[in-house]
């Protein structure tokens, strides 16, 4: 990622951080020579005290795959899991298009991707080790910051999105109407905010 900033010449970006692309993207800034270029956007986790119902249920793999990964492999890739990934605990389960969680499902049942998956999710321990530093970062560099949440996640608790405030008593948090991807739900008015956003920063 620095890299790539470095060889376009970009002097300020922003990053759109979500789901797995949050650790990438605190990750840039900690290894970033000028880490205040970027105003982050985050949907993911980064202030994380603790895990949300969905994790919590699956994080047994992070303390011993071996005895684990043969139940996670099972819970992660069925289509009920897959399903809840979008949904959450929303009752409003009409406003979601199927197609959102049987694509996804159809996807992560291909040849292959049950141990790219696993080794994914398994690797994310080495997240859950980086908060601290990600949390110290946040504090001495005070990024632009805009947290947005959808009410209805499960993979993450619902006091993160107020946490990053701890850290970054400015940050802009806001909680729609949505799920872990709250995209599926609150696109319009996610893309509002962010346009908001992006206006107060030129």
């Amino acid at each position: 990622m620095n890299r790539f900033t470095e060889s376009l010449g970009l002097s300020r970006y922003t990053l759109y951080m979500q789901d797995y692309g949050g650790p990438v993207g605190f990750s840039h800034g900690l290894g970033s020579s000028r880490p205040n270029r970027g105003s982050h956007s985050p949907g993911c986790c980064g202030a994380q005290r603790r895990l949300g119902s969905e994790l919590e249920d699956a994080s047994g793999l992070l303390a011993d795959r071996a005895v684990n990964e043969s139940a996670l492999r099972t819970n992660l890739l069925s289509l009920q899991t897959t399903r809840t990934r979008h949904v959450g605990s929303d009752p409003n389960v009409e406003r979601y298009d199927p197609d959102l969680w049987t694509d996804e499902f159809a996807f992560l049942n291909q040849p292959g991707q049950v141990e790219i998956q696993s080794d994914l999710f398994y690797d994310y321990r080495t997240n859950v080790e980086n908060y601290p530093r990600w949390q110290a970062w946040m504090h001495e560099k005070q990024p632009r910051l805009l947290v947005i949440w959808g009410k209805y996640e499960s993979s993450f608790d619902s006091s993160e999105p107020e946490s990053y405030r701890r850290d970054v008593p400015n940050a802009e948090v806001h909680i729609v109407d949505g799920g872990h991807f709250a995209l599926d739900t609150a696109a319009d008015e996610i893309a509002a905010l962010i346009g908001q956003f992006m206006k107060t920063q030129k």
